[in-house]
């Protein structure tokens, strides 16, 4: 299936999409895809189809986030906790990965067409080369498009990243490179996988789990966290619709509790030729010596 399914959504639920635009729309929204290994086993099909069948409502749910007006969308993939998985499971969310990315890149036009943005993140040190070099030719592909961006967390976990993040900067401090007054929050939000990108206003979590299970642990503290407890390949456009009025209903005293928290900070001349570097890939993670 194409990476952005073009599905036509019933008058009903078309009808509520419009009503629900009049309000305030999330631009950024998260998906933690749970639940498909137990939509496998409930219809009796391999595991591997089933995160097959979850790939399918990830490509319709990216096109009702095009239609309400969503500007970017992160999914949550790929653990890293997921390695733990038996081998047989390992390899075969391997090769959806290479048979997705692949079809990703053949795509071209369509994913031009919606100005869509690709960025894949998380430790790539532990994948495959072939597959990272997929990673890196899709991220290529696509850079200049700016009208959406689909952030693709893939061997990820939140303390992996907040890990990378420290050591950039005790790096960055232990090299000359910042100052000890440079290091504070906004530094270490800007050495994060996810720097340029807002954080996201609505988690939604499929399949019952009322958790985060170490996804985005830094970015969500001020999301609306919205748990439903159909399994990720049978979330509808009902069950999207639902999520989002809700998010609706607390936005402003988000918005409250974000200004608050995540005060914009300025960085010395010093910190931003730092962060810069990171930008540019100049700067990869190493070990500090402490």
């Amino acid at each position: 299936m194409s990476w952005i399914r073009d599905s036509s959504l019933s008058w009903p639920s078309l009808l509520l999409l419009r009503i629900l635009k009049c309000g305030r729309i999330p631009q950024h929204i998260a998906f933690i895809m749970d639940g498909n290994r137990r939509f496998a086993k409930k219809v009796n099909i391999q595991k591997v189809k089933g995160h097959s069948k979850g790939f399918d409502k990830l490509s319709e749910t990216l096109q009702w986030c095009l239609d309400i007006g969503v500007k970017e969308v992160t999914v949550y993939a790929f653990s890293i906790e997921n390695y733990k998985r038996t081998k047989e499971e390992v390899d075969d969310l391997m090769n959806l990965s290479r048979e997705k990315l692949k079809r990703l890149l053949e795509e071209k036009e369509v994913i031009n067409e919606y100005g869509m943005k690709i960025r894949i993140i998380g430790n790539r040190s532990l994948l495959p080369q072939d597959i990272t070099e997929l990673m890196t030719e899709a991220e290529d592909m696509f850079k200049n498009n700016n009208k959406t961006i689909l952030n693709i967390a893939f061997s990820y976990s939140a303390q992996d990243e907040i890990t990378n993040a420290v050591n950039l900067s005790l790096r960055g401090l232990h090299e000359g490179s910042l100052n000890e007054e440079d290091l504070n929050v906004s530094l270490l939000s800007r050495c994060l996988y996810t720097a340029d990108s807002p954080h996201p206003e609505l988690v939604i979590r499929t399949s019952g789990e009322t958790r985060l299970s170490d996804f985005l642990l830094w970015q969500s503290s001020c999301s609306y966290l919205h748990f439903t407890g159909v399994l990720w390949p049978e979330f509808s456009v009902w069950d999207f619709l639902w999520a989002i009025f809700k998010y609706q209903s607390v936005a402003e005293k988000l918005d409250e509790l974000r200004n608050n928290l995540h005060p914009t900070g300025n960085f010395s001349p010093k910190a931003a030729q730092f962060l810069n570097k990171i930008q540019l890939g100049q700067l990869k993670n190493s070990i500090v010596p402490i």
